[in-house]
């Protein structure tokens, strides 16, 4: 079993989805974006006047069996420890690792997911890719010890 391919129209439609916002929110710094329903007694945005932005609305909602899935199309599942991964299913699940997660535990979890053939959404970085990514030059120590004693002597010990 594959995991739940989303359709296309069901991604046309979150494209579509415009970003609900609070009423004046652009006016005002000490607004936050953040949605609240307008309730003014003469409020442009409840009234739903052409030009103010939409209101949230339940025709704007994907269907349930779309709902809070991953882009991959697996359900996402936030696991904290290995055993948490016992119950899940890998044609279903997908794991991410929750970040307060420590670099042992998180290999334990990765692990033990291959094993099962679960997804990992977010596997750790080994340390092995780490040092393959830098690049350490040594300077030549031998070559700028010569140059060094040379600039010093250079200008004469006797003083003149």
């Amino acid at each position: 079993m594959s995991p739940t391919e989303t359709p296309k129209w069901v991604r046309k439609l979150k494209v579509k989805r415009p970003e609900f916002v609070r009423q004046e929110s652009w006016k005002y710094i000490r607004l936050k974006p953040n949605w609240r329903k307008p309730r003014g007694k003469d409020s442009k945005m409840r009234l739903q006047i052409k030009g103010w932005p939409p209101l949230v609305k339940i025709g704007y909602r994907t269907p349930r069996k779309y709902r809070g899935l991953h882009p991959s199309g697996y359900e996402e599942v936030l696991i904290y420890k290995p055993e948490d991964l016992q119950t899940l299913d890998p044609s279903i699940h997908a794991v991410r690792i929750a970040g307060s997660v420590g670099m042992r535990k998180r290999a334990m979890i990765v692990e033990e997911a291959k094993k099962l053939g679960l997804k990992v959404l977010n596997p750790p970085m080994t340390l092995e890719k780490a040092r393959e990514e830098v690049e350490v030059v040594e300077p030549e120590l031998e070559g700028a010890a010569e140059e060094s004693r040379e600039v010093e002597g250079g200008g004469g010990a006797d003083g003149s």
